[in-house]
Formats: structure tokens, C-alpha cells, sequence
């Protein structure tokens, strides 16, 4: 064997050890995932991975299962039912005043997370930079990597969660292309308000950049504060795709329906690259979520009264069991400091809470490029049902005991 079959052999036995490709190294396995395996193993209370504990209305359910027995069952349109493109830019008006053509402005997606990663890989690749802020939602930088473009981070300063509009500005470059947001804030609980709204916009403007607006909690805000999308200030309209979910916004996480709504160019941009991911999904769902948009805002105005209880009850227990507790203002998460309880490195402590107290959260740090940030943070979710928070807190105190 000579030296060059030496050294293609080396390659491929790294090939074969280590075959995934380098722009995703590091990812590996979502913190999801393995709190609710800890969870699993353990019997602990899930209050990690983000999704409701009980169902949402019936009147929705049964729509599903006369969607089924009507035959709507083989592949829908690629950008989904007619019907539910309507219910979302009737939705878009009634809420936002956003005017859609659902033809051309509105495209149905497997879910919020497949529309982010349709988005980026379409708006975004190498050469190309990406700001978002952290702490950010996993899938945002794997999303980013999947495009090959570069992300850039803005951190959102403990304990208020709010982003210094300077380091917003530095952090635009030449090769920048689109900001990434998300408001209301996941894992933080922030909502933006309109000064912070503005400050981005007027930078977007400035310097010709590209919106990713993901919004899938647009409904469950507290307090009687009010989403407001940033498509909706002025010059935002034509640069801004609009991301949101039925799974949030109706308690059916596991349906996977979500949409992207924006100008006809950004729009077909990402139906583009959609298409050759999933296709197409959740033929009957999709009649499901035209029954759900339809009802109007009664649904959602009684989730986001119920989980602004929940989280009353969630912060009350945390702060009774020694944590301290950032504001929530929308979402079903709220951030707890470990510092208090002992604590000095959350993905230590998450991932030995399940075995001490019986309890599964999310330690923050790893929604971070800047990791000691946010080291003291972890995230628990109050989309559950209130003896189920009762009996979590209770388990809680025991750490402090």
C-alpha cells in the first residue's frame, strides 16, 4: 500500500467513527430528550419538556375524528388546505390588522420547529450570518448550522431578560442577513415590549435585514399584556415571515401543525425548501385547526387565564422552596436561580434533581453560546395540571429541608 492508500484508508475508518458531518458536531442529542428519558428511568415529575399534561377542547378533538371519517386522509395540498390557510389570514387580520393573500402569504408546516428550519435554510446560508438572542430555543442553532450560516448572539441580560440595543447594533456585520426572534420568550417568559420592538425594527430597516419572527405563544400572555408582532411596525411588513403553532396556541403539541405567514417572495422562499423536508403533514389536523381558529379567541383567552394561575401557583412554590424566580410574562415557563438552594451549575444539578427530589427541569445554560450566563438559570414548565405543580414543589422544598 502506498502512502496515498495509506492516508485514504485513515479517512475512511474517521469516516466511519465519527460520520456526522462537521457543521452539526456538538449538537448530539437535545436536552429534551434527556431530561424526559431521566424522567422515564426515574418516575419524577416531567416539568422539563414543554407540553400540556391534559388536552385541549373536545369541540377541536372531534373535528379531528370527523376529518378522519370524512376521508381526508391521504396527502393535502404542499402548502396546505385552502380552509386553513384562510382560518390563518382571517386570524392575521382579525388580531394584527396583517392583510394576507392565503394563496400566497400563507404556507402550513410540520410544526413551528419545521417552519424555523425551512426559514433559515432558505433565507440564510454560508457566507451568511444569523443573530439571535440568547438564551435561545435549541433548535435555532441547529437550524442555523443546517443552512451553513453563522450565528452571532445577543444576550438577554438576567434577571429582567432584556438585550442592550449597542450590543444589538455591534453585532451587525456586513455578512448579517436576518435577526432571529422570539417574543413571547422561550425559555426566559419575556415578552418584548414595543420600545425593545422598535429598536429592532428600526435597525432591520437601517441595514436591510431579513425577520424570523418565531411567535408560537402569541396567546398566552399575563397580566394583561399584549403581543404585539413585529410585522406589524413600520417597514416590517415586507421584510418579516411570521412563525406561530396550533400546538401552543390549543394545547395539541403532538398534531405538529404550524404555519408561516409574509410576503408572497419570503413566503415561497421557505415552501421551497419545506417541500423537500416533510412535504406535507397532519392531513386531518389541518381541518382540525380550522375549527380551533374559528372559534375565536375564547379558547385562547381561557389558556392564558388558566396558565397565568398555573404560573402564580409554579412561582408561589419555587420561591416557598428557596429559589429565586425571574418575572414570567407570557409563555408556560418560568426561569428559577439554583444559587439559593445550593446550586452552582444547572446541568449538574438538573440532571441529578430527578434521583434528590423527584422533579425534571431544563437547566438554561445550554440555550447559551456565552454558557456562563446562564449557569444559575433553570427552566420549569407550569403547563400542567395544579396538583401536579403542588406535588412538585413539595418535592422541591426537600432540597432546602
Amino acid at each position: 500500500m502506498n502512502l496515498a492508500d495509506e492516508n485514504f484508508a485513515g479517512d475512511s475508518v474517521t469516516r466511519r467513527i465519527d460520520p456526522l458531518v462537521e457543521r452539526m458536531a456538538g449538537f448530539g442529542t437535545t436536552i429534551f430528550a434527556e431530561m424526559s428519558a431521566l424522567a422515564v428511568a426515574t418516575g419524577a415529575i416531567n416539568l422539563g419538556q414543554g407540553f400540556p399534561d391534559t388536552d385541549g377542547p373536545a369541540e377541536i378533538m372531534e373535528s379531528a375524528i370527523a376529518a378522519i371519517r370524512a376521508g381526508h386522509n391521504q396527502y393535502p395540498p404542499g402548502p396546505g388546505i385552502p380552509e386553513l390557510r384562510r382560518a390563518i389570514a382571517e386570524h392575521q387580520a382579525r388580531r394584527y390588522s396583517l392583510e394576507l393573500d392565503p394563496d400566497t402569504d400563507v404556507l402550513v408546516t410540520a410544526g413551528a420547529t419545521e417552519a424555523i428550519a425551512a426559514a433559515l435554510c432558505a433565507l440564510a446560508g454560508p457566507g451568511d450570518e444569523v443573530i439571535c438572542f440568547e438564551p435561545y430555543y435549541d433548535s435555532y442553532a441547529a437550524s442555523i448550522a443546517l443552512g451553513g450560516a453563522g450565528r452571532r448572539v445577543v444576550t438577554l441580560e438576567a434577571p429582567g431578560f432584556r438585550f442592550d440595543p449597542d450590543r444589538l447594533r455591534a453585532a451587525v456585520t456586513a455578512a448579517t442577513r436576518v435577526v432571529l426572534l422570539n417574543s413571547p420568550h422561550n425559555p426566559t417568559g419575556r415578552v418584548f415590549d414595543l420600545e425593545e420592538l422598535t429598536c429592532i425594527a428600526e435597525l432591520c430597516v437601517e441595514r436591510d435585514l431579513l425577520v424570523i419572527s418565531d411567535e408560537v405563544y402569541e396567546h398566552l400572555v399575563f397580566d394583561g399584556r399584549r403581543h404585539v408582532p413585529i410585522a406589524t411596525l413600520p417597514g416590517m411588513a415586507e421584510r418579516t415571515l411570521t412563525i406561530s403553532s396550533a400546538g401552543k396556541s390549543f394545547s395539541f403539541t403532538g398534531w405538529k401543525i404550524g404555519w408561516v405567514t409574509g410576503p408572497a417572495a419570503l413566503v415561497t422562499a421557505v415552501r421551497t425548501v419545506k417541500q423537500f423536508l416533510t412535504y406535507v403533514s397532519g392531513g386531518p389536523f389541518q381541518y382540525a385547526v380550522v375549527t380551533a381558529l374559528e372559534m375565536g379567541d375564547r379558547v385562547t383567552d381561557e389558556l392564558a387565564a388558566a396558565l397565568q394561575s398555573k404560573r402564580d401557583r409554579m412561582t408561589a412554590g419555587l420561591r416557598a422552596a428557596g429559589f429565586d424566580v425571574a418575572p414570567t410574562e407570557g409563555t408556560y415557563f418560568v426561569c428559577a436561580d439554583i444559587r439559593p438552594v445550593g446550586g452552582i451549575d444547572g446541568l449538574e444539578f438538573c440532571r441529578t434533581l430527578p434521583e434528590r427530589a423527584g422533579v425534571v427541569a431544563v437547566p438554561t445554560q445550554v440555550f447559551y453560546d456565552h454558557v456562563e450566563l446562564g449557569r444559575q438559570w433553570i427552566r420549569f414548565a407550569f403547563c400542567k395540571q395544579d396538583h401536579v405543580i403542588d406535588e412538585a414543589v413539595q418535592r422541591l422544598a426537600r432540597l432546602a429541608s
